[in-house]
């Protein structure tokens, strides 16, 4: 079974969308089936000098069905390692 979590993050205009999708990868191990960018949004709501980029992230396990828990944990790592590395914000809006 495979669960989706879909992550928005507000990063600087200068940080590459790839460097925020190669940390979100790397924070979320290994139950990480897929990742791909779907959205980019600069406006309204978004510091100037900033972007949103939203991302849909698959996560499957391949001995066992994932709870929610476990796909939240490998989320909030995801977003943790963007915020480390790339200044990442989860988007509140």
């Amino acid at each position: 079974v495979v669960t989706k979590e879909d992550v928005a993050l507000v990063v600087p205009d200068s940080v590459p969308a790839a460097e925020v999708e190669a940390a979100l990868v790397a924070g979320a191990g290994p139950l990480l089936e897929s990742i791909s960018l779907f959205d980019v949004y600069a406006g309204v709501k978004v510091p100037r000098g900033h972007r949103s980029l939203a991302f849909a992230m698959r996560f499957r396990a391949p001995d066992r069905t994932l709870t929610d828990a476990d796909t939240a944990a490998a989320r909030d790592a995801a977003v943790a390692s963007a915020a480390d590395s790339c200044r990442a914000v989860l988007r509140d809006f």
